[in-house]
């Protein structure tokens, strides 16, 4: 149990106590700490303090509550309150699991606060899984493999169960066959599992695809996209998204990223490039046409879009578009409250909200006074400002597929498609149905889903702490290089100086760590900048070693020293922190 005293104390505690699970709010606690060797927070604004003190003694707890959810969403809220409970219930349902009155019920709170640990820990499908594997079950069906006969039975391949293990086949089965869910119309443990899929990445929808997101790309881009719509897309996309494409007979305008042409590395496509492209389709009585932008959030090199301001300004040219954000290489980022601005979930939460905020539309007023019809004839001035959605004519349609095995726990091939659409049910719900059923297979792989479930249950007991780690491994790797003088002398690490140009780069940050002022530059960096930096995503420039990156992979990392990576270019090679990283791993590579 971790007690602190006031207001600025709990959001400190919550950014940096990686293992609290719930929290408890009472009531009559002040805002400022008392302790006065507290290093200032760059996160407890003063705008915070006003209101503190500006509301009523029984508002104070839900603000803290809001405030706490937005930082760390995966946690359980509970309110003890000395005003009227059942007000604030009714109110507040969204934020806290249940609200109390004073003293009572310190049992109900306790047993709340397990009930609710428990919720998240439950893995749904591959508990059901486990419990089928140790049932004692005949098989007159397919796949010779259930249950292990067809290999304890042979004197040939007994080899793969030694390495294997024995569960692995105990667990095959088939959905014809009873005993588990169906992929496709699911209505128990996999079902429970996709729902709470969507509820740790806050999608309204999520579904599980056991054979990777290029399946997942093209699922997404045949249901949203109809023959002969216009679809905006990063020329470097993933191969998927082309045969996607072409397979929906979509006409697609392929737009082009930033170059860096030192490093044979292409960073995203501007806001100016895709208003631009959107203007010509308005000028030229198309826009309706344009139906899906789709862009790389984030790339292979670490390149992050800002994803709400991208959606607002295009919103407010064409209130009506999708947006469609690949995200295989970016599963964890839900996790982190930095990283998760700029997620497709998080931003189209926060837009939702946005735009239904009264706060907004007297926002929006103002704006569309001041920008005239005048303005809009103005393709220059357009391009210059940064646009306002209309609250009354823009839609929140977002959808992200999501490598889950890439960067979070799960067997390989293991997917999700999440989606934000208060659209889906009107517009695309059927054709979304026709399309998984058309790309993904009717024998699914059960322990990819397994795992994609219990990588889920990962997410949402221990994300954060194993993001943060990742990140500073990443941050140990780049000192470990910068100490040794050797070292220096043939190797760098691109910093966010290098890959994103300083014209994108609001916060004018070279770097996103600093010795004195620790993460302040990496946290208004990823608020304001238009295009942000994965720190976690290391790239080495080896220009100076005289040999090339793929020389360099392969001669050196790999066939002598058993150090595995991936992409590289003449003079680069990627290095990528994961949460399965570790300080040996960085040791391993240092040595």
């Amino acid at each position: 149990i971790v007690i602190v005293p006031s207001f600025e104390e709990a959001l400190i505690a919550t950014l940096v106590n990686f293992n609290l699970q719930a929290v408890v709010i009472r009531y009559g606690f002040p805002f400022h700490s008392q302790n006065h060797h507290l290093i200032a927070w760059p996160r407890v604004p003063d705008r915070l303090n006003a209101r503190f003190e500006a509301i009523p003694e029984s508002e104070r707890g839900p603000l803290l509550g809001r405030q706490i959810a937005q930082l760390r969403p995966e946690l359980d809220l509970y309110l003890v309150t000395g005003g009227n409970a059942e007000e604030i219930a009714a109110r507040m349902s969204e934020t806290f699991r249940r609200v109390f009155f004073r003293e009572e019920d310190h049992d109900e709170l306790f047993r709340s606060i397990m009930c609710g640990v428990a919720l998240r820990q439950r893995a749904p499908f591959f508990n059901a899984l486990r419990d089928h594997a140790k049932r004692p079950t005949s098989v007159f069906h397919a796949l010779p493999v259930a249950r292990g006969k067809s290999i304890t039975n042979s004197n040939w391949i007994s080899d793969l169960e030694r390495f294997y293990g024995t569960n692995l086949f105990l667990a095959e089965t088939s959905a014809t066959s009873g005993g588990l869910d169906s992929l496709f119309r699911p209505v128990g443990p996999l079902k429970l599992a996709q729902e709470s899929a969507a509820r740790a990445f806050s999608a309204k929808r999520t579904l599980f695809v056991p054979s990777g997101t290029s399946t997942s790309n093209k699922v997404a881009v045949q249901a949203l996209v109809r023959p002969g719509d216009v679809v905006l897309v990063d020329r470097n996309c993933h191969m998927s998204h082309h045969y996607g494409l072409m397979l929906a007979r979509a006409q697609v305008n392929y737009l082009n990223a930033y170059p860096l042409n030192d490093y044979s590395i292409y960073g995203g496509v501007t806001l100016r490039e895709l208003k631009r492209t959107l203007l010509d389709y308005k000028h030229a009585g198309s826009i309706d046409r344009v139906r899906l932008v789709l862009l790389t959030n984030c790339t292979f090199d670490g390149i992050v879009y800002n994803v709400k301001r991208v959606m607002m300004e295009c919103l407010a040219i064409a209130p009506h578009l999708v947006f469609l954000w690949d995200e295989a290489w970016f599963a964890y980022a839900y996790s982190h409250p930095i990283y998760r601005q700029r997620t497709a979930m998080g931003s189209a939460v926060k837009l939702s909200a946005m735009l239904q905020d009264p706060d907004y539309a007297a926002r929006y007023e103002a704006f569309s006074a001041a920008f005239d019809a005048e303005a809009w004839k103005d393709d220059e001035r357009i391009l210059n400002t940064r646009l306002l959605p209309d609250p009354s004519k823009a839609r929140v349609r977002v959808y992200a597929t999501q490598s889950t095995h890439k960067t979070l726990t799960a067997l390989r091939g293991g997917s999700m498609i999440h989606i934000w659409d208060q659209d889906f049910g009107d517009k695309t719900e059927e054709a979304f149905h026709q399309a998984y059923m058309t790309h993904v297979s009717t024998s699914p792989n059960y322990q990819i889903l397994a795992t994609l479930d219990v990588g889920r249950r990962q997410v949402e007991l221990e994300g954060y702490k194993l993001v943060q780690r990742q990140l500073e491994l990443a941050m140990s790797l780049r000192e470990e290089v910068s100490r040794y003088p050797l070292l220096k002398k043939y190797f760098r690490f691109l910093d966010v100086g290098d890959l994103v140009p300083p014209e994108y780069r609001e916060a004018n940050a070279e770097s996103y760590f600093d010795e004195k002022t620790g993460w302040s530059n990496f946290e208004t960096a990823w608020r304001t900048d238009e295009f942000a930096l994965d720190p976690s995503r290391a790239t080495l420039e080896i220009g100076a070693t005289g040999l090339n990156g793929d020389t360099f992979k392969n001669m050196q990392l790999m066939d002598k020293y058993n150090i595995q990576i991936n992409k590289t270019s003449p003079n680069t090679v990627l290095f990528m922190t994961n949460i399965g990283s570790t300080r040996s791993d960085i040791a391993h590579l240092i040595e």
